[in-house]
């Protein structure tokens, strides 16, 4: 075992995280719901989520038999929609190619929708204790720091350094001892090396900049897109579409989008601009209200429906989707276009 597993060994015992929703357990589903969903995503963020995923699919099995409807509207507001159409997918393989059963090996793993080499080598450790290497992000910027790699490290420098430091046994404590030191200790602003188990062997802490490594790869200025959302209102209903089943947001329900400009609607309100951050560009979202009079015939395309505002809030929707429909469902007379406008403006 080499120094720095030994040391990470022994800090994960006295400091590491032991009471996470899905710890003490070698349930696969349990681990592999979890990976996922850790993808790009805080622990305090997936907890809630978490837990309410295994209320509603305890099993493989629930979650293979579900719709991806039902998995979309447990996922909303989580983010990165692929991850659940994936996970849809990758239950059904489960149930489809392996008898219900998830694969034992890393290399196995893999071949399941969503699942790259190390969050397939983390279901292997915590599952089924095999001696696996990890490279997520918290990882990476371990290993960068304690060898002092200069520049932007490659993916292959990287993976041979987490195969070297590989410990023969307790592959459970360290890989989870890595995980808790990137996310809680070698933090990417701030690291707090005067309590890091690593510091006496830290190369970049030995040259007083640890903070310096790695370092980023240059960030290309991400573009503004705009569009307009037509939030289309009937004595307390509202009308959503289904999007795509890929791209942004596919599969899920949204306001139908019209071209910034296009509005050619009586009576319309525009509303100031909400702004959503995606990974690769920022989408800035003009909402257009519209009343729709008693008489106008209740009716939606294929493809479309008309929910009551609250409804509407737990349906499968996108984060700004949601945040829309908040405000709508926080004004007191949907009836009223001056308290609907200031609702929507608070």
């Amino acid at each position: 075992m080499s120094a720095l597993s030994r040391r990470l060994v022994r800090w994960q015992a006295r400091h590491g995280r032991h009471d996470l929703p899905w710890q003490r357990t070698r349930n696969p589903y349990r681990i592999w719901l979890s990976e996922v969903m850790l993808q790009q995503t805080q622990v305090t963020t997936v907890i809630p989520y978490y837990r309410r995923f295994l209320a509603r699919f305890p099993n493989v099995k629930a979650l293979a038999q579900a719709t991806l409807e039902d998995v979309l509207t447990l996922w909303s507001g989580l983010g990165y929609y692929t991850r659940a159409r994936n996970l849809h997918a990758a239950a059904r393989a489960v149930m489809a190619a392996h008898g219900g059963r998830f694969p034992r090996t890393r290399e196995a793993l893999e071949s399941l929708p969503g699942l790259g080499r190390s969050t397939a080598a983390a279901i292997a450790v915590f599952a089924f204790g095999k001696r696996e290497a990890i490279l997520d992000g918290n990882v990476k910027r371990v290993l960068a720091r304690h060898f002092a790699l200069h520049g932007v490290p490659s993916e292959k420098r990287l993976w041979a350094l987490a195969e070297s430091e590989l410990p023969g046994n307790n592959i459970e404590v360290y890989t989870q001892a890595l995980m808790d030191l990137g996310a809680g200790v070698c933090t990417r602003k701030r690291p707090a090396c005067s309590v890091c188990p690593l510091s006496e062997s830290c190369k970049g802490y030995a040259r007083g900049k640890a903070e310096a490594y790695p370092q980023p790869r240059p960030r290309k200025k991400r573009p503004v897109r705009n569009t307009s959302m037509l939030l289309l209102l009937r004595e307390g209903e509202v009308l959503l579409e289904k999007r795509p089943p890929t791209g942004v947001w596919g599969g899920l329900w949204c306001f139908p989008e019209i071209q910034p400009g296009s509005e050619k609607l009586a009576g319309k309100r525009t509303l100031p601009v909400l702004r959503h951050e995606f990974t690769h560009f920022t989408l800035d979202i003009t909402p257009v209200v519209c009343f729709l009079e008693t008489a106008v015939p209740h009716v939606a395309e294929p493809g479309q429906i008309w929910l009551p505002v609250g409804e509407a809030i737990g349906a499968a929707v996108p984060t700004p989707v949601r945040k829309l429909l908040a405000r709508l469902d926080s004004g007191s007379l949907l009836g009223e276009p001056a308290a609907l406008e200031k609702a929507l403006q608070d």
